[in-house]
């Protein structure tokens, strides 16, 4: 398993606990994050930038699982008061925004880890 920085938003236990020992189940999960975030996070985006803020919310919404799963919690966090405030319709666009691009950094960390991961997992099967 890569070196996890102690202050980087990921922890794994939830993964690991629920692959109970299958190295497959690990790689197909990380997969899965990396294939289907960024798609995710470029609807959240595209919606904020066109202030459609019910729908951004809504789009938002669906990520916080998948953070949740990796152990992403400060994000997640980040995530669901970006989802709170579209779904009040926005009032301070500028906080989202930066909430936002926050969350978006920290899954960029964290994917690069995954991946690590993922790769020597992979190896060992």
């Amino acid at each position: 398993m890569p070196d996890i920085d102690p202050d980087q938003d990921l922890d794994l236990s939830l993964l690991n606990e629920i692959a109970d020992g299958s190295d497959e189940f690990i790689v197909e999960s990380i997969d899965m994050f990396v294939e289907q975030t960024p798609d995710m996070l470029k609807a959240v985006s595209d919606l904020i930038a066109q202030k459609e803020w019910l729908n951004a919310g809504l789009a938002a919404h669906k990520i916080k699982a998948t953070l949740g799963f990796f152990g992403m919690l400060e994000t997640q966090s980040l995530i669901q008061q970006v989802e709170l405030a579209c779904k009040a319709g926005g009032q301070n666009p500028y906080e989202i925004i930066v909430k936002f691009n926050k969350a978006k950094a920290n899954i960029a960390t964290n994917t690069a880890t995954l991946i690590r991961l993922r790769e020597e997992t992979q190896a060992k099967l």
